[in-house]
């Protein structure tokens, strides 16, 4: 009797699932506009507003869109290596690294569900909130599916730099260089590049421009691989 009321359940749920998966096919928004559009306002930067509204905070929102032939090539070196070595040869997801951060979920007997790619953050980022439900995770899955069908490489990386959060308010690799180091990301030096790719795990925490221990540590070792590939020369 137990056995078939624990059939029962996860036929109820299976196709609960189903219905939201249909309606996460139905309703998921048309990326392909993004191949020429560049998006206004994201997900993310919503959540950030309710958050301050919340805690009686009015920050605003600083974001300066520029193409990224206009942003320091030596920043897109620096996040992949930082944050997608592989962005360049996967499909949108890294499959060794979803299975390495779900046997530690595993370990430690949590669910965080790491091992995100840029495409995945973009995904979260452009449409979806930041919590770790499973069901925000399918809709991520999806969603980047549907990103690296409809857009080349270049312009995910673009849309990413120009929408990733760097600060509290702070926006777009524009909006931070300005912030931090006073100019234009297109002038960023390699090293100012290792220090803005150190910090996206936790870019409310540090600062790129601070001398916190874990960004000087983390950005020495993003620039000691930026050197040994060739990508800049030591100065």
């Amino acid at each position: 009797m137990k056995i078939h009321k624990n059939l029962k359940c996860l036929y109820i749920l299976a196709i609960g699932l189903g219905l939201l998966l249909v309606g996460y096919f139905l309703f998921i928004p048309d990326v392909s506009r993004l191949q020429k559009e560049n998006p206004s306002r994201t997900a993310f930067m919503e959540y950030r507003e309710k958050e301050w509204a919340k805690k009686n905070r009015s920050p605003r929102i600083q974001q300066i869109w520029v193409p990224i032939g206009r942003i320091s090539p030596y920043l897109g070196k620096a996040v992949l290596i930082a944050e997608d070595d592989k962005f360049y040869t996967h499909d949108g997801f890294d499959y060794e690294s979803i299975q390495r951060a779900v046997e530690k979920d595993l370990q430690a007997g949590t669910f965080k569900f790491g091992g995100s790619t840029i495409s995945q953050q973009l995904a979260r980022n452009l449409y979806l909130s930041p919590d770790k439900s499973i069901l925000r995770k399918m809709a991520e899955a999806f969603i980047t599916w549907r990103i690296e069908k409809n857009l080349s490489k270049k312009r995910i990386l673009e849309i990413y730099l120009n929408v990733v959060e760097w600060g509290d308010g702070i926006f777009g690799a524009e909006a931070a260089a300005h912030h931090y180091f006073g100019r234009s990301a297109r002038d960023l030096s390699p090293q100012e590049a290792a220090r803005f790719a150190a910090v996206l795990p936790n870019p409310r925490k540090y600062n790129p421009a601070g001398e916190q221990k874990y960004v000087v540590n983390r950005a020495r070792n993003i620039y000691t691989i930026m050197v040994n590939r060739g990508i800049v020369y030591p100065e």
